[in-house]
């Protein structure tokens, strides 16, 4: 699904300006939509297990971070209640301790919804594979000027491609595209980003 960008890189450049104590980058947002995302259709945040659907209570976002020794995927715990300013904060420190091999086995496992972000690799698009047992995974390709039609005239939009991939034993299509519509809702409206949590 792709995503119209242009409310959010405005906000994200004027709170880089006037508050540039922690410089938020675009996946601080994409992981709070997400997180919001995942509150408002809960039944994406699932686990598959031989048993049964196992449902999480708390929305923990496993974001995958590069490191020299491969991806490790550092988790925001509670992500749906942070600020997208806290996200930036506990992100940058996760990933620079995740770099360094730095951090605790509890800071990596677990986790129910995964993010894979390659859009500062000028990725349009791509399918991120399922890390077993969570149901799902989002992957960002990068936000890139793109024509559009609007109101029956065309204009550029700066469009951000995101693809979910889906384990349909615990989230079938729809589901998925239910939750892919309302992150989507939650992109695009960046104040309501900026004021949750």
């Amino acid at each position: 699904m792709d995503h119209d960008v242009d409310a959010l890189l405005a906000a994200r450049r004027q709170a880089n300006e006037l508050l540039p104590d922690c410089r938020l980058s675009v996946n601080d947002f994409v992981i709070k939509a997400a997180a919001l995302a995942l509150r408002r259709v809960p039944d994406v945040n699932v686990a598959w297990t031989e048993n049964a659907i196992r449902r999480h209570h708390d929305v923990d976002i496993a974001v995958a971070v590069s490191t020299p020794q491969g991806l490790i995927t550092p988790i925001v715990r509670g992500a749906d209640r942070k600020s997208v300013r806290a996200i930036c904060a506990e992100m940058r420190d996760l990933a620079d301790r995740a770099r360094g091999a730095g951090l605790k086995p509890a800071e990596f496992q677990g986790g129910g919804f995964t993010i894979s972000n390659l859009g500062m690799a000028g990725v349009r698009e791509f399918s991120a594979i399922i890390n077993p047992p969570q149901a799902c995974i989002l992957a960002i390709g990068a936000a890139e000027p793109r024509p559009v039609v609007r109101d029956g005239a065309l204009a550029v939009a700066t469009l951000m491609t995101c693809t979910l991939s889906v384990d349909h034993r615990a989230v079938d299509g729809m589901l998925g595209a239910k939750f892919l519509a309302e992150f989507k809702r939650l992109v695009e409206a960046p104040f309501v980003l900026a004021t949750a949590g």
